[in-house]
């Protein structure tokens, strides 16, 4: 029974396949598009790789986008399953007002961030960032609750603000580093410094309602670019989202 799991985000569309609906299924294949291309996979690999038997995903890109994403899936059987986030799943608790508002992918790599979690030990708090296009930074407690998370905009975002808001602001990307002195790596170094801060801050209020040291972790393309600039040692696991797509898919054929 064949598994094949897809991540749409804003930029990409990123899908594997398994070789079963299970926490640490075999791979059998993986790959990635850009939105502009994802219409070429039911001509090009998709249709090189085993039908898949059944298919769960997460969609933050929009309607049209899902639906050409659909169309490329027409040439299997499988049906369309896309994750929406509920009141609870698979051991986590959605502490959103309204709960079905918070994005998939925010809520799927909880998902995937508190598996990740319970298998290296005892229940802990958990802080996720997620490094994309945007960057959101979420609070779990140590039994499994949402408490909520912030969102900010990622790198690319905040340099094509100041440029259209700041009269004559258009340099190449910098380096980051401690003291800034010159635009390029003024306004790198500004952006990355800014995303740790949100980061440390949450830590800080996770730390102090929990009574508890949090697990870090870090997921997201642009997550490695990140890391050396924050001030708490964060863990990158780049499959945070296959691992809780999983996880659900697995909880789902449990209870079917």
């Amino acid at each position: 029974m064949t598994f094949l799991a897809i991540d749409v985000g804003n930029t990409r569309l990123k899908w594997t396949l398994y070789e079963h609906p299970a926490a640490g299924a075999r791979l059998l294949a993986q790959g990635a598009e850009f939105l502009e291309q994802i219409d070429r996979l039911a001509d090009g690999v998709w249709s090189q790789i085993p039908e898949p038997s059944r298919m769960l995903g997460c969609i933050v890109a929009s309607q049209a986008v899902k639906h050409r994403v659909q169309e490329q899936m027409e040439l299997w059987s499988v049906e369309p399953r896309w994750v929406v986030a509920s009141e609870g799943e698979a051991g986590v608790i959605n502490g959103y007002d309204f709960p079905p508002r918070l994005g998939a992918d925010r809520w799927v790599a909880m998902i995937g961030a508190r598996q990740h979690m319970l298998r290296r030990g005892p229940p802990r708090p958990v802080i996720l960032v997620m490094v994309g296009t945007a960057v959101t930074v979420e609070a779990l407690d140590q039994h499994g609750r949402f408490l909520g998370g912030l969102i900010l905009p990622g790198h690319g975002i905040m340099l094509r603000a100041l440029e259209s808001g700041t009269a004559g602001l258009h340099v190449p990307t910098g380096d980051v580093v401690e003291f800034p002195t010159n635009t390029s790596d003024a306004l790198t170094s500004g952006g990355t410094f800014a995303i740790a801060g949100a980061c440390e801050r949450m830590y800080q209020n996770l730390f102090r309602h929990c009574d508890a040291q949090p697990l870090c972790l870090m997921t997201g393309g642009a997550g490695w670019k990140m890391l050396p600039a924050m001030t708490r040692p964060y863990e990158l696991v780049e499959s945070l989202i296959f691992d809780g797509l999983l996880t659900i898919a697995q909880e789902r054929e449990r209870y079917a």
